[in-house]
């Protein structure tokens, strides 16, 4: 069972208690099954919160090719739609560009030659947050906190308004 209930389809924003990972990947396979071709995913919250592992859930509802790992270091990574007509998976992480507020985030995508149109794909960022908004007006931002002395992270999420 999960450590959250059940997300409706409809669900434009909410809070969920995380006590393990499953639980993390859960809500992300919940909150990725509302996704759809040129939406954007923010991630935010500290290192540890478990914005890679809700990035799992949602690679699953999604049916990507995998695995899902952090692409700190790549800035980005495509996983192909493994059925015709899904949208494909572009997981972005800006944490090294932190620094630089200005940064072009639609520039360094578009410099790393992805092979795919950001249309047709779901973009989700973690570490985006006052930068991934520019890829898009419509994007779900999902907060993952941890609190501190314990495992348990605490997701809060809401879709902007369009």
């Amino acid at each position: 069972m999960n450590g959250f209930g059940p997300v409706a389809e409809s669900t434009r924003s909410g809070t969920a208690t995380l006590v393990t990972a499953e639980d993390t990947q859960a809500l992300g396979r919940e909150l990725g099954g509302q996704l759809s071709a040129g939406d954007v995913v923010v991630l935010s919250g500290p290192l540890g919160a478990g914005k890679t592992v809700l990035t799992k859930g949602i690679a699953e509802a999604m049916d990507v090719d995998g695995p899902i790992t952090s692409p700190t270091f790549v800035l980005a990574r495509l996983h192909r739609a493994r059925q015709d007509g899904r949208p494909a998976l572009v997981h972005v992480d800006v944490y090294r560009l932190l620094d630089h507020a200005a940064a072009d985030l639609l520039g360094e995508l578009d410099s790393l030659d992805l092979d795919t149109d950001l249309d047709d794909a779901v973009v989700v960022v973690e570490w985006g947050e006052g930068l991934a908004e520019r890829l898009s007006d419509h994007h779900l931002d999902i907060r993952l906190d941890r609190a501190s002395d314990s495992e348990v992270r605490t997701a809060t999420w809401t879709w902007s308004a369009t």
